[in-house]
């Protein structure tokens, strides 16, 4: 990569990020990416509009309505594109925008097993089969493929490696992104929540409910509060369910997980399992994570065991 290449990188994140290659590349893979990295996603931008969609990212009198960063998928695999790809890019780049284009490509071993994988046609085929599909395009591409600031291979790639190689390198803060965590309260009566990566049953814990006192509260209440914290097992149990997220947390962030939602249910939704997300909540972020607790079920009014 040329100093002028890498100055994209160097001197600080990309205002825009282009991203083209070779179908079956892993060009949504890396959309998905640069979304979580913040970045003004656009899938196949038609380049005859790059020009005004580069002025919502010029910075103007207006700020507040400037995109800070955005990331293009631009379909240029039709040959009418391919001879204005340059002379638009060196538009963007006349007007003081930072553009990086990234390439993306993989071997033809790989991409023939891609799409015998998906079962999808390749844009290019004309009825010589894949392979030639294959060589077809890259044939085409090769000219785009020369002005490109970065060109990865992911052949050897799964979807977590190369979203944790975009994020590693494109991060506007050179450090990745937060593992952002919820922590849901549920009530079990009510059916668990459908996507979790973890479920905590807290129906081992004492239950308020069978405090006349402290029925009617809720697990943000202070008195409900003081009550479960006035029980060892409590706080054991809140010590052992940091202690496997302080391990577990990273290594799914290590696999590519951008968002990990921990289920925490008791019988009603409306006591303990409201505590206890309160309270693992504020450890995780203690411990750095971007965590929140969400309660699905503690506004509703059933009465019974909670």
């Amino acid at each position: 990569m040329s100093k002028r290449k890498r100055a994209a990188l160097t001197e600080g994140a990309p205002d825009i990020v282009i991203i083209t290659g070779l179908s079956g590349s892993g060009v949504s893979s890396a959309t998905n990416a640069f979304e979580d990295l913040g970045y003004f996603c656009v899938d196949n931008l038609p380049l005859t509009m790059l020009p005004t969609f580069a002025r919502l990212v010029q910075p103007g009198e207006d700020a507040q309505a400037r995109i800070e960063r955005a990331a293009l998928v631009i379909n240029i695999r039709e040959g009418e594109f391919l001879p204005e790809f340059e002379r638009e890019l060196q538009k963007l780049r006349d007007r003081g925008l930072r553009v990086f284009v990234l390439f993306l490509e993989a071997s033809d071993e790989a991409l023939q097993r891609r799409f015998s994988e998906t079962r999808r046609p390749h844009p290019a085929e004309t009825g010589g089969g894949l392979l030639k599909a294959i060589s077809d395009e890259r044939e085409a591409m090769a000219h785009i493929r020369s002005l490109a600031d970065n060109i990865i291979d992911t052949s050897d790639h799964t979807v977590h490696t190369l979203r944790k190689l975009l994020v590693d390198r494109f991060s506007p803060t050179m450090e990745g992104t937060p593992m952002r965590v919820q922590v849901l309260s549920f009530g079990h009566k009510y059916g668990s929540p459908p996507e979790m990566e973890l479920l905590f049953d807290v129906r081992h814990l004492p239950n308020p409910y069978f405090v006349p006192e402290l029925r009617e509260l809720s697990g943000h209440d202070r008195r409900v509060v003081q009550y479960l914290n006035s029980k060892p097992e409590v706080e054991e149990t809140l010590r052992r369910f940091s202690d496997l997220l302080d391990y577990l947390l990273p290594l799914y962030k290590r696999e590519g997980k951008s968002y990990v939602t921990v289920g925490i249910g008791c019988t009603g939704g409306r006591h303990r399992s409201v505590m206890i997300a309160n309270a693992l909540a504020r450890r995780l972020r203690r411990a750095g994570f971007e965590a929140q607790a969400i309660h699905r079920d503690v506004k509703k009014t059933k009465r019974r065991r909670s």
